[in-house]
């Protein structure tokens, strides 16, 4: 039986302290459910957070990279799945999540979410960016969850499943 993947999304070199707590925190939980964790696979920001976290869990972690080489790869990723198509890897990361998270905010995510919504892929959005919450809701009601906190958004990924 296939696993449940779910892709955690969100800034790299820009992510704040609150965002990479809570993706470390979401990659735990994430393999506490037996989920696989799929990022960009980068050793920065969200990503790298989330991978540590997923394997601080002992979950199994996917990583989409942008390039063709092993360079800045993050060390918790077990599967490297290198694209050369640099951020058109994102249509990628969110087609082949079952449902996706963003944690925090920036260009590169609202462009993962933008995608995902076209995908018909489910998204929950924890950030404290509510111009990003009006917007992305206002785009599409049914399929935006905003959730304050990590433990909200594994009980979200449970009701949507």
């Amino acid at each position: 039986m296939r696993k449940i993947v779910v892709g955690v999304m969100g800034p790299g070199e820009k992510a704040k302290e609150n965002d990479l707590r809570n993706a470390y925190e979401l990659g735990q939980l994430i393999a506490q459910q037996g989920w696989a964790l799929l990022t960009g696979g980068r050793n920065v920001g969200v990503m790298d957070a989330a991978n540590k976290g997923a394997k601080a869990g002992n979950g199994l972690t996917v990583g989409i990279l942008p390039n063709d080489n092993q360079d800045g790869i993050s060390q918790a990723v077990d599967i490297a799945i290198f694209t050369d198509m640099g951020n058109a890897r994102n249509n990628i990361n969110v087609l082949s999540s079952d449902v996706v998270i963003a944690c925090g905010m920036g260009a590169g995510t609202a462009s993962e979410i933008a995608l995902a919504l076209k995908g018909k892929k489910k998204v929950i959005l924890l950030t404290d960016d509510k111009e990003s919450q009006v917007f992305f809701q206002k785009i599409s009601p049914e399929s935006v969850y905003v959730v304050d906190n990590v433990v909200h958004a594994i009980a979200t990924i449970k009701a949507i499943l």
